[in-house]
């Protein structure tokens, strides 16, 4: 490696709102985040998907015919 031109390497620690806290190698000394992997609904298991406006009924209204010709 060339010296001087390499940022400086820091063993440092995210800490996360929900407490969580992950210890990584980064350029950054302190990271603090809102959410990380132990609070994101996606890993947790508590994500919903929420039908907005009926958006899939509309979807399965419209490609309804379609479907019935085949």
């Amino acid at each position: 490696m060339k010296t001087g031109i390499h940022p400086e390497y820091y063993e440092t620690s995210i800490k996360c709102a929900c407490g969580n806290v992950i210890e990584v190698g980064s350029t950054k000394e302190d990271i603090r985040v809102e959410i990380c992997s132990k609070c994101h609904p996606f890993f947790t298991g508590k994500q919903k998907l929420i039908d907005t406006e009926g958006r899939i009924e509309r979807f399965r209204k419209k490609y309804e015919k379609f479907n019935n010709q085949k």
